[in-house]
């Protein structure tokens, strides 16, 4: 595949939860959720302040902290840590070490950060028989902030091989310059690049607004609000982003693996389905897959994984996601692009941040206050 490189190091801010802190509210669910499987949360290790995972070397799992370190997780819990960048973040406002990522050879190791500035970074390393090797660090993209909210910073190669990038709205309350819908700004979207094929990236020639004047060419997708978290099935290579509401309406998307990019979400203009404070829903919209209000307990949706583990065969194919205020672990089936259950799988997280998918498929439940569960059959 043709690639254009670009020598402008800017990335975007993906997303964090709402504010690590917000209100509250629950789920929409069918009335009787019939095919919930029976699970359990094992606690196997307890972190800094987890907010994000990626399968590593061995099949062992590696474990983002927000004040800046990564840890391997093994049978005997938490290694020392591997990285160490807590000079260079805070943990103020929405900030913090965001998201992780191994390319496919686990040859390359990725972090997203924001830094001292607050300005969002994605930085490279070289990986050595399963050993990062910290002289070979180099800035990969780089995008600054208005606010301290809103920051985002999950990461993941897709089935392509390509490097996705999650971004915030830039922050504050109601998009409030406009980025969501503004296709000349990284700010509000998901990212594709290619980060080993250029200098200090390649866009891939395929990217939906490479031939666009008037965009920038490394958008995938665009009117996103904060997407926290997003991942790939691993069976279907279709995608799932959890993008965290304003104020009434949490919403996950998803794209099937055959999409061509530029799908429009409609934030701004939109906050779920629902036009948000008088907006005109875009002829492009592409509606959430699933959305829930925030009646009871809820506040913030986190996106997880399609579980493509063994351990629990009544999962396998459903979406398993959480709220980091409601706690409560739950699950999508989906046929054809529609959901068909929801089910809440009988188990809660707490404040659950984040979810990272094992070497093996299986799934674990990280917990802002340091609680790393494996979901494990009941």
């Amino acid at each position: 595949m043709r690639v254009r490189t670009r020598s402008t190091a800017i990335i975007g801010t993906v997303c964090l939860v709402a504010t690590l802190a917000l209100t509250a509210a629950s789920a929409d669910e069918p009335a009787s959720p019939q095919h919930a499987a029976k699970v359990t949360l094992k606690n196997v290790a307890t972190a800094q302040n987890p907010t994000a995972g990626a399968a590593g070397p061995g099949g062992k799992l590696w474990i983002a902290e927000r004040p800046g370190t990564v840890r391997v997780l093994d049978s005997n819990g938490l290694s020392k840590p591997v990285l160490d960048i807590s000079a260079e973040t805070t943990t103020d406002g929405e900030r913090g070490l965001l998201g992780i990522a191994f390319d496919k050879r686990f040859a390359h190791f990725y972090i997203s950060f924001t830094n001292l500035e607050g300005t969002s970074t994605v930085d490279e390393f070289a990986v050595r028989n399963g050993k990062i090797q910290p002289q070979t660090r180099r800035t990969v993209i780089t995008q600054t902030q208005p606010y301290a909210n809103h920051n985002g910073g999950d990461i993941k190669f897709g089935p392509d091989g390509y490097l996705y990038i999650a971004l915030g709205d830039g922050g504050s309350g109601g998009d409030p310059h406009g980025n969501g819908q503004n296709l000349d700004t990284l700010l509000g979207k998901l990212l594709r690049i290619d980060p080993r094929g250029g200098k200090p990236y390649a866009i891939p020639s395929d990217n939906p607004f490479v031939n666009d004047p008037n965009a920038k060419d490394e958008i995938w997708a665009y009117g996103l609000r904060n997407p926290w978290r997003f991942s790939f099935d691993s069976g279907t290579g279709d995608l799932f982003i959890g993008d965290v509401g304003q104020n009434d309406w949490e919403e996950i998307d998803w794209a099937p693996a055959s999409s061509k990019g530029g799908e429009n979400y409609g934030w701004a203009q939109m906050e779920g389905t629902h036009p948000f404070r008088g907006g005109t829903e875009p002829a492009n919209h592409v509606p959430p897959v699933h959305e829930y209000d925030r009646a009871n307990f809820g506040c913030s949706v986190t996106g997880g994984f399609v579980y493509r583990g063994k351990a629990i065969p009544a999962l396998k194919g459903q979406y398993v996601y959480s709220d980091y205020c409601d706690g409560t672990v739950r699950s999508l089936q989906l046929k054809n692009g529609k959901v068909t259950a929801v089910n809440d799988l009988g188990v809660n997280g707490g404040e659950v941040i984040s979810f990272a998918q094992g070497g093996n498929g299986e799934l674990y439940v990280l917990a802002i206050g340091g609680s790393v569960f494996r979901i494990d059959p009941a």
